[in-house]
């Protein structure tokens, strides 16, 4: 049954990127605060400032203003951007280096710090060093069965640790110490600091795009055999029921209580409270769906959507309505991280009071005094 979690909403139309250039693709985007970053297949780097308009009827939508564009001098695709907003720099990966620009005029640093020899390349978001004006940096190295692990400054970088796994390592995500790996065969848990390594479980990526995301401190999300959304602690073991995904995902984001993927052709919104799928929004030809700061997006090669969550309220007013109480309550439950705890307690008190007249109403006594008690 399903539940309306989020609305799509166009960012950024075909025609503010491309004009009547056909040939242009987006390959990549980041997101931080109001700035949106796109990379494409033509070398170049926009950016556009994104203003988030709500009417008076409550409706959402987006007025992106393009502040400027910079070609990189390459006839490679810009195939990835990571914001380092502490630093005012964003990481650019176009073929096979990494070069360090500054957030708002798009100019390389002037000491032409670079990294070269990435395949691709993720950023610690819960650091180890400690120093607020670095980001750390892991790499998959162009040199076989190899990771390396940056520290990024201002204007210069530094190798910290090389690491080799026991097989091609194809996508990764950082927590701490901890790498979550996809290698050819399989998903495994890797602590860079002692080397000690765990297996997880098996995985072909030669048939099916690995996906490796850091949902939380220590807790990674991964596509896992026979199209299941599994997740994964650093010690190896999985607190939460999988998702079923369907069999060709191509990317998974997570917007609390919701984890969202993206195949072919739908968008699916899974509850990780109760596993179960919550809503399907059809979308054709998108290649990019990401999280940034708790905003969903995805994107096709000609344009850039966001998700809109509803609040949680409405949603859980929905279910109640549709006498869904069960699903109510778990909702509301998990809402309680996201809502202050005076709000949340006033909130729960008067949905357990709703779900019991519902309860009564259908003549369950025992399960309407105990929701009233």
């Amino acid at each position: 049954m399903s539940v309306k979690a989020f609305k799509l909403v166009s960012a950024v139309e075909r025609e503010m990127l491309m004009g009547d250039k056909n040939y242009i693709n987006i390959e990549c985007i980041e997101c931080c605060g109001k700035n949106l970053y796109i990379g494409t297949n033509d070398c170049f780097i926009y950016h556009f400032l994104l203003d988030e308009k709500v009417s008076t009827a409550g409706k959402i939508s987006f007025a992106a203003t393009k502040q400027l564009h910079k070609y990189l001098g390459l006839k490679k695709p810009v195939s990835e951007l990571k914001a380092a907003s502490a630093l005012t720099r964003l990481l650019v990966l176009c073929d096979n280096t990494i070069t360090l620009v500054n957030m708002i005029n798009l100019e390389p640093v002037p000491t032409g710090a670079r990294i070269k020899g990435a395949v691709t390349f993720t950023l610690n978001e819960n650091p180890v060093s400690g120093d607020p004006f670095c980001v750390e940096v892991c790499i998959i190295s162009v040199k076989r069965r190899t990771i390396q692990m940056f520290m990024v400054f201002e204007d210069r970088v530094q190798i910290v640790k090389e690491v080799f796994t026991p097989e091609q390592p194809c996508a990764v995500a950082v927590d701490g110490y901890y790498l979550c790996l996809a290698l050819t065969t399989q998903y495994i848990i890797l602590n860079y600091n002692t080397g000690i390594s765990q297996d997880l479980f098996p995985y072909c990526s030669d048939e099916k795009r690995p996906i490796v995301k850091r949902i939380g401190r220590q807790e990674f999300l991964l596509a896992g055999p026979g199209g299941l959304g599994m997740f994964a602690t650093v010690d190896g073991i999985s607190q939460r029921a999988p998702v079923h995904w369907s069999e060709n995902v191509i990317g998974a984001a997570l917007c609390f209580p919701y984890v969202v993927a993206l195949d072919d052709e739908f968008i699916t919104v899974h509850s990780m409270l109760d596993q179960q799928q919550k809503q399907t929004l059809p979308f054709k030809e998108g290649h990019i769906l990401q999280d940034f700061e708790g905003k969903v997006i995805v994107a096709t090669n000609k344009g850039v959507y966001i998700l809109v969550p509803l609040p949680l309220e409405k949603q859980i007013q929905d279910l109640l309505a549709s006498h869904r109480v069960e699903e109510a309550l778990v909702l509301a439950k998990g809402a309680r991280r996201n809502i202050p705890k005076e709000k949340f307690q006033v909130m729960y008190k008067r949905i357990l009071q709703q779900a019991g007249f519902i309860q009564f109403a259908q003549l369950q006594f025992l399960e309407a005094k105990e929701l009233f008690r």
